[in-house]
């Protein structure tokens, strides 16, 4: 675990800055994580209550760019404050962090904030480069690529995959069972995947989310080098989240928790 304070970056590195589910632990925030490699900072997701975290290792000018997987409030609703530090605090630059949303993305969140814009003639995103990405596509930030794939949830969702000098992480979003997730995972160093039902849990419908069981088994499927669990609630028994992830995966397997740094070496 780190204590938060901010240190050299390594060559690759993941810093949890939310791994909550949609009802955030106490003492803890949603959906977030910050990615460093090749003097390049990127984000994400940026949930409830991940901003303050984010503060700790970064300035908000910083961030080259916040790439928001599904317009779900658990994983975006932090751009607020954001902004207004963009806007109102101190800052080394007046530098713009790429805001990258999914399709439809852009007219949710412009919705949302135009229910509290108090400032006339005023652009409450101008403090963003807001884009929508093509899923289909790549994006480039500096010596970074990422890739994305379409999960299952309950709205248009995309994992996302990072890689720079043959390192990567891949960042399952929020997803059910899903063969195109684990084939963007495929061999990847670090894979962040949600375990929003617990250790072995089930939804009584339609299917949105993993169970740790579920998460081990794309991980298997993927070949990934290490299994991260992420996005999961206070009822949640860490010993018994990492027992059945191994039940289907015999890789190395760790449970997130906020300010913690993964580093590949």
């Amino acid at each position: 675990m780190s204590d938060g304070a901010a240190v050299a970056t390594a060559e690759f590195e993941v810093s949890v800055l939310g791994s909550s589910s949609s009802i955030p632990r106490p003492g803890r925030a949603c959906s977030a994580y910050l990615v460093r490699s090749t003097g390049r900072a990127v984000l994400f997701d940026l949930g409830s209550g991940a901003f303050a975290n984010l503060r700790r290792y970064i300035a908000p000018e910083d961030v080259d760019a916040i790439v928001i997987s599904h317009m779900h409030p658990d994983h975006f609703l932090d751009l607020v404050p954001m902004r207004y530090a963009l806007r109102y605090g101190a800052r080394t630059s007046d530098r713009r962090p790429v805001l990258y949303l999914p399709p439809g993305g852009e007219g949710l969140l412009r919705r949302m904030v135009d229910a509290f814009e108090s400032e006339p003639r005023s652009d409450f995103l101008a403090v963003y480069d807001v884009r929508t990405y093509d899923p289909d596509g790549a994006l480039r930030v500096g010596d970074l690529r990422l890739a994305f794939a379409r999960t299952t949830h309950y709205i248009p969702a995309y994992a996302v995959r990072c890689e720079a000098a043959g390192r990567s992480v891949t960042y399952s979003a929020d997803t059910a069972p899903d063969a195109g997730v684990a084939a963007l995972a495929r061999g990847t160093d670090i894979f962040l995947c949600e375990a929003t039902l617990g250790p072995n849990g089930a939804e009584p419908a339609a299917r949105g989310h993993v169970s740790a069981r579920e998460a081990g088994a794309m991980a298997a499927q993927a070949r990934a080098r290490r299994l991260v669990l992420t996005h999961y609630g206070a009822e949640a028994v860490i010993a018994e989240l990492e027992h059945e992830a191994r039940a289907a995966y015999d890789g190395p397997v760790c449970v997130a928790d906020d300010n913690e740094r993964l580093r590949i070496d």
